[in-house]
């Protein structure tokens, strides 16, 4: 039987009441919106399960943050049970089936998204170093099991600022040395599996120093959290057309295929100022796809533009690591959750094997 539902954006369970990831008030999130680039894109997300049997299915959607909002309700289809938003503050829509032969799910929204861009000379006048860090900041700060703290962490953290000569630097400067240290010195590997584990001491130990995108944000996110820097990795998926690289994003007549479009960027948090946006995967990434060197203009010129800012090519679903989904699954904790999550009789579906799971996403710029 075929089940049509719509969320609306007001009232219980309604992608509308869904947080903000942290935010600090004083930033004046709303003062570029005029300036910058607005986009508009619909999405599909596509789930057709090729098992047949009693599934569930755990399916990351976007958090509402300042620079992504959804303007359409969530409308559902498929063959399913029940459904209903499970988590709001990891925005989640849980689905389960009876035994259906092929359990069938499919996701439509609108969602809209301004360019992060950030003004450094605010930064500098804003700066606090004796400002409190915000309650819902301080988990930022805290080490896990992938984000590591101490050790070579923290060694390599202290030489990063030592090289570059910002031990009495504020904590924006002391970051944007990090991250032009592991935007040059990380290299991205095709070979590794989804976006990778983003286990920092364990990549920085082998001192191969290679990784994808969740790798390489992981690595920036632990040496920023091993000197009191709060960070945070930020999981979501590629919507469209980059300006800067295909690597980055890519549409034919405005139409993009993001099945395999999952991508991990990161912020840092400035005291008196607020989170600001850095995404070094992306200049791996792009270095690597078009064979450039570091001291290649458009290397430069990137490594410079992802310091501060995101093209909003991408949404972002979430800041989870180490975390156990509602209501609880097989598989426990999940390392992150950018990928669809999916069970039939208890078995853990591939969620990096998109035709095996199996599920296809699009995305249409308007």
């Amino acid at each position: 039987m075929e089940r049509r539902t719509l969320f609306k954006l007001a009232g219980i369970g309604a992608l509308g009441c869904f947080p903000l990831l942290a935010e600090n008030k004083s930033q004046n999130t709303k003062q570029s919106q005029k300036h910058q680039r607005k986009r508009e894109f619909s999405v599909t997300f596509k789930h057709n399960i090729l098992e047949s049997g009693k599934c569930k299915l755990w399916i990351p959607l976007p958090s509402s943050t300042p620079y992504q909002f959804l303007t359409s309700n969530l409308a559902l289809s498929g063959n399913y049970t029940n459904a209903y938003i499970s988590n709001t503050q990891i925005p989640t829509l849980f689905a389960e089936f009876d035994k259906v032969k092929s359990p069938n799910l499919e996701i439509k929204f609108d969602i809209t998204t301004y360019e992060r861009t950030t003004d450094f000379e605010e930064v500098q006048a804003k700066f606090n170093k004796n400002a409190k860090i915000p309650q819902e900041v301080k988990p930022y700060l805290v080490a896990t099991e992938y984000i590591q703290t101490d050790g070579i962490v923290k060694t390599t953290a202290k030489e990063i600022l030592k090289n570059a000569k910002a031990q009495n630097a504020n904590d924006c400067q002391k970051a944007k040395a990090i991250f032009e240290w592991v935007a040059t010195n990380m290299q991205r590997d095709e070979s590794i599996l989804g976006c990778g584990v983003g286990d920092a001491k364990a990549i920085l130990e082998s001192k191969k120093l290679y990784g994808k995108c969740t790798d390489i944000s992981s690595v920036f996110v632990a040496l920023c959290r091993s000197i009191g820097i709060p960070a945070r990795e930020i999981f979501g998926i590629r919507l469209g057309q980059s300006s800067f690289s295909n690597a980055m994003g890519s549409a034919k007549d405005k139409v993009a295929n993001i099945t395999s479009g999952q991508h991990c960027r990161a912020e840092f948090y400035v005291r008196g100022y607020g989170w600001i946006p850095c995404d070094p995967g992306d200049v791996a990434k792009v270095r690597l796809s078009e064979n450039l060197s570091n001291e290649d203009q458009k290397i430069k010129k990137l490594r410079e533009y992802l310091f501060g800012s995101w093209e909003m090519c991408w949404l972002g679903y979430n800041t989870a690591r180490d975390f156990i989904l509602t209501p609880i699954p097989a598989e426990t904790p999940l390392n992150n959750f950018g990928y669809p999550y999916g069970e039939v009789e208890e078995n853990v579906l591939d969620y990096y094997d998109a035709k095996g799971f199996s599920y296809s996403y699009i995305s249409v710029e308007k």
